[in-house]
């Protein structure tokens, strides 16, 4: 018996990174897996890879997309049980290592770190809640970041962005809970994904990131997989609007 046996997710982001590692994960568990991205190249052989799986092409900031993304998922598999919102952008500047600092950051970069961060998650919520509801209940899961809890000196767009939806998900954890409909936010700290493997190649970059790190390596897709999993199955069914923090204790200290 899996975890997931006999539920619907579909995952957002889940070409690559936490995404994909998420739905692998869920299709391991039984779970039917709809993979929602831009990237259909990895995303088509991602699905090809489930046993049950299904793959999407989302722009998570056009809610036209979104809307037939649902009824996709719905159409193949009849139901929805989870959405997890992992579709996101780091805000860098395209081909550096680095984000602008304030006076420096211009307008479009930071509205659409804004749109794909926290618009796309919005919208992925509004858009399954009346599936869920029909099922009965459900499980959101929007990945954060532990920089949706804590600043840096770096990329203030992303910070924005993240800390969103940590607040977003708990007004929708509050709106909800009274229909099993459960919300809560994952915060994965330092994770080598494709996101950040250029800056993690980068011995100057990756070592100050290892040295706040007290675990003393990067996480994988996988650790960030392995909460998602807790929070889409029936074992965490008392837990709505919570905080999963997933970061080698970087937020402890």
């Amino acid at each position: 018996m899996g975890r997931l046996d006999g539920k619907v997710a579909l995952i957002t982001g889940g070409a690559s990174g936490i995404g994909a590692a998420t739905a692998k994960l869920y299709a391991r568990e039984g779970a039917s897996v709809a993979i929602a991205d831009i990237n259909d190249n990895l995303g088509h052989d991602v699905a090809a890879s489930l046993d049950n799986g299904l793959y999407i092409h989302l722009d998570t900031t056009d809610e036209t997309e979104w809307t037939a993304a649902v009824q996709a998922t719905l159409g193949k598999f009849g139901r929805l049980d989870i959405l997890v919102n992992s579709g996101g952008v780091s805000g860098r500047i395209p081909g550096t290592k680095s984000a602008p600092s304030i006076e420096n950051q211009d307008l479009d970069n930071w509205n659409n770190v804004m749109n794909v961060n926290s618009t796309g998650i919005f919208l992925g919520m509004k858009h399954v809640i009346a599936p869920m509801r029909a099922a009965g209940g459900g499980s959101i899961i929007n990945i954060s970041s532990i920089y949706g809890l804590v600043g840096s000196p770096h990329n203030v767009a992303y910070h924005a962005s993240k800390g969103s939806v940590r607040l977003s998900t708990k007004s929708a954890a509050m709106q909800y809970a009274s229909e099993n409909i459960r919300v809560n936010s994952v915060h994965p700290g330092f994770v080598t994904s494709p996101m950040t493997q250029m800056t993690h190649d980068d011995p100057e970059l990756s070592q100050p990131r290892l040295d706040k790190t007290p675990m003393g390596r990067f996480g994988t897709p996988e650790d960030i997989a392995n909460g998602c999993l807790f929070l889409a199955s029936n074992e965490s069914s008392w837990m709505t609007g919570a905080e999963l923090v997933i970061d080698g204790g970087m937020t402890a200290q």
